[in-house]
């Protein structure tokens, strides 16, 4: 069995963690865990993955576990391995043992939790029979996070504040993160000219990513089928004509995440249609990567792209108009539905599972415009937060044979003109990027994006 390990840099970066969320609620929280999911008999189950919020705070992922935080202290709960379990899953570290790596004050029996909840806080998680767990123990209904009251919006809004803005020792978990991530992607590129379906590409990538002791941070979109966002099918035959649009990318083992996209020519060679608008996304994330500093608007960055997404398809005939009044009548959403891109962090979407309390400012709410409603984040970029960009261009049926659409807009969209373009089925070009005191660091910056270097590491096959 391989012995879990926390450094000495994390451990105190873990005790740092625990002392600020002292100074920012007084309140005792009580984190869970989570536990194994079933597949379809108990014992073949999922991936185990920790809550998010317990590993920020604990540092390991550990099963069937709790941790209760006051005044800067970590107590753990959870039970001790059987005798028997030795036989399946080998030697296990004791609940003592582990309360010494991960830093804990006192460690105690998960039966012991109960006794140890008056007057504490915390937050629902997604695994149900944890969450069931979670109800019983504390004797009250725990709402999930947007609908929860007083009590524990005050817990969630604290783990914002902590989370929203990493520390050194997430920066460079993020790191290690994108690392992998970068060399998943050109093993893609490289396994493109020898490839018959999307399957082999998503297997070159997915291997790079598990051969370094990580797992994927999602499941993979490695898809000749880009107009579907969240497209997980891999059984397409790939066509000298078809551009790949692969969204992938990985986690460490402590649960930090990358995600990264790139786009690129099944042939090693962009036809003239897709350069065009390859290049216009391009110019949009660069654009946008290059305004973003601490105080700057995410919103505006998001807006900033949508214009020049909006003046690019003037200039080709697609859209017809002044790109201002077509972004203020949201007809860039056409081709640009979702949003400039999210928070990075322990998820991939990170705290998503706390709602818009995380991604949006307090005071704030999100859109019901059509070029704004899918904004996941909705903040002043703040020195310490990793957000992605990923602009993208799409021909989603969905929206474009949309009756309601093809009203509103009849008069700014050239079909004839788009017509020509229907080799471009979806491209996103992704990037992650550590907001600095004084700018950006994109930490994915070792994949090229560029076309010509796209083009060559595709023809690169090694």
């Amino acid at each position: 069995m391989q012995t879990p390990t926390v450094s000495q840099t994390l451990s105190t970066t873990l005790q740092h963690r625990r002392k600020r969320l002292a100074e920012l609620t007084e309140t005792p929280a009580i984190l869970w865990s989570g536990g194994y999911i079933s597949r379809n008999f108990p014992a073949n189950t999922f991936p185990f993955r920790a809550s998010s919020h317990f590993l920020y705070f604990a540092g390991l992922p550990l099963v069937n576990a709790a941790i209760r935080l006051e005044a800067g202290k970590l107590e753990l709960f959870m039970d001790d391995a059987p005798p028997e379990a030795s036989l399946w899953h080998g030697e296990e570290l004791t609940r003592s043992q582990i309360a010494t790596i991960i830093g804990a004050d006192r460690a105690y029996p998960l039966t012991e939790l109960a006794s140890k909840t008056a007057n504490t806080v915390t937050i629902a998680v997604q695994d149900s029979k944890t969450y069931q767990q979670q109800c019983q123990i504390l004797q009250r209904n725990v709402p999930y996070p947007q609908q929860a009251k007083e009590q524990d919006v005050d817990l969630i809004k604290a783990i914002v504040t902590l989370r929203l803005c990493h520390d050194a020792e997430a920066i460079r978990e993020l790191k290690k993160s994108a690392t992998v991530a970068v060399e998943a992607h050109k093993a893609g590129m490289r396994a493109t000219a020898t490839a018959k379906t999307e399957a082999e590409v998503r297997g070159a990538m997915e291997g790079v990513i598990f051969a370094h002791n990580m797992t994927t941070s999602y499941n993979s979109i490695v898809t000749v089928h880009g107009e579907v966002l969240h497209n997980e099918e891999y059984h397409h035959a790939l066509q000298p004509e078809d551009l790949i649009l692969a969204d992938v990318g990985a986690e460490t083992s402590l649960g930090w995440a990358s995600d990264i996209t790139r786009t690129w020519a099944v042939s090693g060679k962009f036809s003239p249609t897709q350069r065009d608008i390859y290049n216009l996304v391009l110019i949009a994330h660069d654009t946008c990567i290059a305004n973003m500093r601490p105080g700057v608007e995410y919103r505006d960055i998001h807006l900033l792209a949508a214009k020049i997404i909006a003046e690019g398809l003037v200039d080709l005939g697609i859209l017809k108009g002044n790109p201002a009044d077509l972004v203020e009548m949201d007809a860039h959403a056409l081709f640009f539905p979702h949003g400039i891109g999210h928070i990075l962090g322990l998820d991939v979407h990170d705290m998503e599972d706390l709602g818009d309390l995380a991604g949006y400012e307090p005071g704030r709410t999100r859109s019901d415009r059509f070029g704004l409603g899918y904004l996941r984040l909705d903040r002043p970029l703040r020195s310490g937060m990793v957000v992605t960009i990923e602009p993208g261009f799409y021909q989603v049926p969905a929206i474009l044979n949309n009756p309601s659409f093809r009203d509103r807009y009849r008069g700014v969209i050239n079909w004839d003109k788009l017509a020509q373009f229907g080799d471009v089925r979806g491209i996103r070009i992704e990037d992650d990027v550590l907001i600095t005191e004084t700018g950006t660091e994109v930490l994915t910056a070792n994949l090229p994006n560029k076309l010509t270097e796209i083009e060559t590491l595709v023809n690169s096959r090694s």
